[in-house]
Protein backbone atom coordinates (compact mmCIF):
# COMPACT_ATOMS: atom_id res chain seq x y z
CA UNK A 1 0.00 0.00 0.00
CA UNK A 2 2.69 2.41 0.64
CA UNK A 3 4.36 1.60 -2.46
CA UNK A 4 1.13 3.05 -4.35
CA UNK A 5 0.81 5.60 -2.44
CA UNK A 6 4.68 6.65 -3.23
CA UNK A 7 4.01 6.02 -6.78
CA UNK A 8 0.90 8.43 -6.39
CA UNK A 9 2.44 11.34 -5.34
CA UNK A 10 5.53 11.09 -7.20
CA UNK A 11 2.73 10.96 -10.10
CA UNK A 12 1.05 13.75 -9.09
CA UNK A 13 4.38 15.70 -7.94
CA UNK A 14 5.44 15.17 -11.65
CA UNK A 15 2.45 16.02 -13.66
CA UNK A 16 2.40 19.52 -11.76
CA UNK A 17 5.94 20.17 -13.02
CA UNK A 18 4.60 19.62 -16.23
CA UNK A 19 1.92 21.77 -16.13
CA UNK A 20 3.65 24.51 -14.52
CA UNK A 21 6.21 24.49 -17.26
CA UNK A 22 4.00 23.98 -20.31
CA UNK A 23 1.93 27.15 -18.69
CA UNK A 24 5.12 29.41 -18.14
CA UNK A 25 5.78 28.28 -22.23
CA UNK A 26 2.55 29.31 -23.61
CA UNK A 27 3.65 33.14 -23.89
CA UNK A 28 6.83 32.42 -25.78
CA UNK A 29 4.51 30.69 -28.33
CA UNK A 30 1.36 31.91 -28.68
CA UNK A 31 3.41 35.07 -30.26
CA UNK A 32 5.01 33.00 -32.92
CA UNK A 33 2.14 31.58 -34.44
CA UNK A 34 2.47 31.83 -38.48
CA UNK A 35 -0.46 34.85 -38.59
CA UNK A 36 2.07 37.25 -36.35
CA UNK A 37 5.39 35.90 -38.28
CA UNK A 38 3.42 36.73 -42.03
CA UNK A 39 2.19 39.59 -40.30
CA UNK A 40 6.07 40.72 -39.54
CA UNK A 41 6.87 39.92 -43.00
CA UNK A 42 4.54 40.94 -45.35
CA UNK A 43 0.79 42.77 -45.14
CA UNK A 44 -2.31 41.52 -46.31
CA UNK A 45 -2.67 39.91 -50.13
CA UNK A 46 1.24 39.64 -50.40
CA UNK A 47 2.32 36.23 -51.58
CA UNK A 48 5.12 35.48 -49.22
CA UNK A 49 7.50 32.73 -49.50
CA UNK A 50 7.24 30.25 -46.61
CA UNK A 51 11.16 28.75 -47.28
CA UNK A 52 12.72 31.84 -49.22
CA UNK A 53 15.71 30.66 -51.04
CA UNK A 54 18.88 31.20 -49.04
CA UNK A 55 16.92 31.46 -45.30
CA UNK A 56 15.55 29.80 -43.01
CA UNK A 57 12.25 28.87 -43.34
CA UNK A 58 9.63 31.42 -41.55
CA UNK A 59 7.44 28.55 -40.34
CA UNK A 60 8.90 25.04 -39.05
CA UNK A 61 8.00 21.66 -40.19
CA UNK A 62 8.26 22.52 -44.21
CA UNK A 63 8.54 19.37 -46.53
CA UNK A 64 12.32 19.56 -48.39
CA UNK A 65 9.99 18.77 -51.75
CA UNK A 66 8.02 21.58 -51.24
CA UNK A 67 8.04 24.99 -51.95
CA UNK A 68 5.11 27.18 -50.23
CA UNK A 69 3.75 30.50 -50.31
CA UNK A 70 1.41 32.18 -48.30
CA UNK A 71 -1.03 35.16 -48.43
CA UNK A 72 -2.87 37.00 -45.48
CA UNK A 73 -6.21 38.22 -46.31
CA UNK A 74 -9.74 39.75 -44.79
CA UNK A 75 -12.79 38.63 -46.20
CA UNK A 76 -14.31 41.97 -44.36
CA UNK A 77 -12.68 43.65 -47.18
CA UNK A 78 -14.40 41.69 -50.12
CA UNK A 79 -13.67 37.91 -51.40
CA UNK A 80 -9.66 36.93 -52.22
CA UNK A 81 -8.75 35.55 -55.13
CA UNK A 82 -5.70 33.36 -56.02
CA UNK A 83 -4.30 32.91 -59.42
CA UNK A 84 -1.58 31.89 -61.35
CA UNK A 85 -0.07 30.87 -64.80
CA UNK A 86 1.83 28.19 -65.80
CA UNK A 87 2.23 24.70 -64.69
CA UNK A 88 4.08 22.90 -61.66
CA UNK A 89 4.22 19.04 -61.40
CA UNK A 90 1.98 19.04 -58.35
CA UNK A 91 0.26 21.86 -56.26
CA UNK A 92 -2.32 22.05 -53.28
CA UNK A 93 -3.56 24.86 -51.82
CA UNK A 94 -5.11 25.20 -48.18
CA UNK A 95 -7.08 27.54 -46.78
CA UNK A 96 -6.60 27.82 -42.40
CA UNK A 97 -8.47 30.65 -40.28
CA UNK A 98 -6.37 33.36 -38.47
CA UNK A 99 -5.80 30.56 -35.60
CA UNK A 100 -4.49 28.34 -37.97
CA UNK A 101 -7.60 25.61 -38.09
CA UNK A 102 -7.81 24.09 -41.51
CA UNK A 103 -11.03 25.31 -43.26
CA UNK A 104 -10.38 23.67 -47.11
CA UNK A 105 -7.92 21.88 -49.14
CA UNK A 106 -7.83 20.96 -52.41
CA UNK A 107 -4.83 20.06 -55.15
CA UNK A 108 -4.34 20.26 -58.71
CA UNK A 109 -6.38 17.21 -59.35
CA UNK A 110 -9.34 19.47 -58.27
CA UNK A 111 -9.56 21.90 -60.93
CA UNK A 112 -10.03 22.22 -64.74
CA UNK A 113 -6.75 21.33 -66.60
CA UNK A 114 -4.98 21.91 -63.25
CA UNK A 115 -4.93 25.76 -63.63
CA UNK A 116 -4.81 27.56 -60.21
CA UNK A 117 -7.55 30.24 -59.89
CA UNK A 118 -9.87 30.27 -56.90
CA UNK A 119 -11.92 32.40 -54.82
CA UNK A 120 -13.05 32.41 -51.36
CA UNK A 121 -15.87 34.47 -49.98
CA UNK A 122 -18.42 33.81 -46.82
CA UNK A 123 -21.56 32.69 -47.36
CA UNK A 124 -22.94 35.99 -47.84
CA UNK A 125 -20.60 37.07 -50.26
CA UNK A 126 -20.97 33.54 -52.13
CA UNK A 127 -24.79 34.59 -52.86
CA UNK A 128 -23.70 38.11 -54.05
CA UNK A 129 -21.19 36.54 -56.16
CA UNK A 130 -23.98 33.78 -57.41
CA UNK A 131 -26.39 36.27 -58.21
CA UNK A 132 -23.74 38.69 -60.29
CA UNK A 133 -20.34 36.18 -61.15
CA UNK A 134 -17.87 38.69 -62.52
CA UNK A 135 -16.54 37.27 -66.07
CA UNK A 136 -13.07 36.77 -64.53
CA UNK A 137 -14.27 34.97 -62.35
CA UNK A 138 -15.74 31.95 -65.16
CA UNK A 139 -12.80 28.99 -64.81
CA UNK A 140 -12.06 29.78 -61.04
CA UNK A 141 -13.36 27.28 -57.63
CA UNK A 142 -14.77 28.46 -55.00
CA UNK A 143 -14.23 28.33 -51.60
CA UNK A 144 -17.10 28.99 -48.90
CA UNK A 145 -15.91 29.36 -45.27
CA UNK A 146 -17.30 31.65 -42.79
CA UNK A 147 -14.58 33.19 -41.42
CA UNK A 148 -13.27 36.76 -41.06
CA UNK A 149 -9.55 36.67 -41.50
CA UNK A 150 -7.52 34.07 -42.41
CA UNK A 151 -4.43 32.80 -44.94
CA UNK A 152 -4.05 30.43 -48.22
CA UNK A 153 -0.68 28.62 -48.47
CA UNK A 154 0.15 26.88 -51.68
CA UNK A 155 2.99 24.27 -51.82
CA UNK A 156 4.28 23.11 -54.85
CA UNK A 157 5.99 19.74 -55.50
CA UNK A 158 9.91 20.20 -56.97
CA UNK A 159 11.13 16.74 -57.35
CA UNK A 160 14.53 17.86 -57.93
CA UNK A 161 16.85 21.17 -57.97
CA UNK A 162 16.28 21.10 -61.62
CA UNK A 163 12.67 22.16 -60.81
CA UNK A 164 13.46 24.69 -58.25
CA UNK A 165 14.13 27.87 -60.05
CA UNK A 166 10.26 27.25 -62.40
CA UNK A 167 8.41 26.64 -58.90
CA UNK A 168 10.36 29.35 -57.09
CA UNK A 169 9.46 31.72 -60.34
CA UNK A 170 6.00 30.01 -60.40
CA UNK A 171 5.17 31.00 -56.62
CA UNK A 172 6.48 34.24 -57.32
CA UNK A 173 4.40 35.13 -60.07
CA UNK A 174 1.22 34.00 -58.17
CA UNK A 175 -1.78 36.58 -57.67
CA UNK A 176 -3.69 37.27 -54.04
CA UNK A 177 -6.21 39.69 -54.82
CA UNK A 178 -9.35 41.34 -52.87
CA UNK A 179 -12.15 41.96 -55.08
Amino acid sequence: MARLLHALVLGLVGAGIVHIAVLLLVPSYSQRDAWSVLSEHAGSYVMTRLDPPGAPPLIGSIDPLFDAAACRFDLGEGVVRVHGDGEVPYWSISVYDRTGLNIYSFNDGSTAGGALDFVVATPVQMIALRNALPAEFDGSVFVEADIGEGIVVVRAFAPDGSWEPGVSAWLQDLACTPH
